[in-house]
């Protein structure tokens, strides 16, 4: 068990140093056919367990699918990749499908994300939530009014704006609100510690610097952390796709590596 957890580790913490030598080219992050890359962590969950293969392959889409579930209870999951990255850019497309689990907390209708500069999933505690991270946040239209796409969360973390600090938990972008079941293509551009750039449809909607872990954050978050010796500042983590207790279809991942 110890060599599969050191061989497990060394997977999870690999260097993206490899991919900075090529600026040019968007490689591919999901082959559609399988998670390959990609390892799964819920709360409640061991490390690698998929539960009713919450994340599946179908179509050459990668899928967060509850229709096997008696209830949700919880288990708040995310598909982390086995590399860590800091320069880059990363694109994707999503949509929404189905309705949120019925036991789920009401704000994870239409909503998901994916998690940048996160929390290796080694590190989540078992029956921690969210890894402490930030997060381009999802969301679609629930016939409310205005319910922009594009923001930022931040769990366990701060970011800075125009060089003040940023400690509430949700930033809003610019973006507009699109239905539930529409294709959106976003973007992402993350430069290490510098500055995080969201865009949605080919516009930029939000642009935050310096993001952080934050201190006053609780036991099971980034406190630990910073007590096992993590620098505050972050420049580098995994990505993390979200599985929330709603259905939410991604394809088209892809990374395209920035020098530092």
């Amino acid at each position: 068990m110890k060599l599969k957890s050191l061989a497990l580790s060394a997977l999870l913490t690999v260097s993206s140093s490899l991919l900075q030598a090529d600026n040019t080219t968007w490689i591919p992050l999901f082959d559609g056919k399988t998670l390959d890359g990609w390892t799964p962590k819920f709360a409640k969950h061991e490390l690698g367990k998929n539960p009713y293969r919450t994340f599946r392959v179908e179509d050459g889409i990668l899928k967060v699918s509850y229709e096997d579930y008696d209830s949700f209870d919880g288990q708040y999951g995310h598909l982390y990749s086995n590399q860590t990255y800091s320069h880059y850019r990363l694109r994707m497309e999503y949509r929404f499908e189905g309705k949120m689990m019925p036991d789920a907390p009401h704000y994870v209708n239409l909503n998901s994300g994916v998690m940048v500069h996160s929390q290796s999933p080694l590190s989540l505690g078992l029956d921690q939530s969210f890894p402490v991270s930030l997060e381009f946040q999802f969301l679609a239209d629930e016939g409310k009014g205005p319910r922009s796409t594009g923001n930022v969360c931040t769990p366990g973390t701060n970011l800075e704006i125009d060089g003040q600090l940023v400690t509430q938990h949700i930033v809003k972008s610019s973006a507009p609100t699109f239905p539930a079941g529409e294709w959106v293509a976003i973007e992402i551009e993350v430069r290490g510690n510098e500055e995080i750039i969201h865009r949605v449809n080919g516009e930029e909607v939000l642009r935050y610097q310096k993001p952080q872990l934050d201190p006053k954050d609780g036991v099971e978050a980034a406190a630990p952390l910073l007590a096992a010796g993590a620098p505050l500042m972050l420049d580098h983590g995994h990505i993390a796709l979200q599985a929330e207790g709603q259905g939410v279809w991604f394809r088209n991942i892809e990374l395209l590596p920035l020098g530092e």
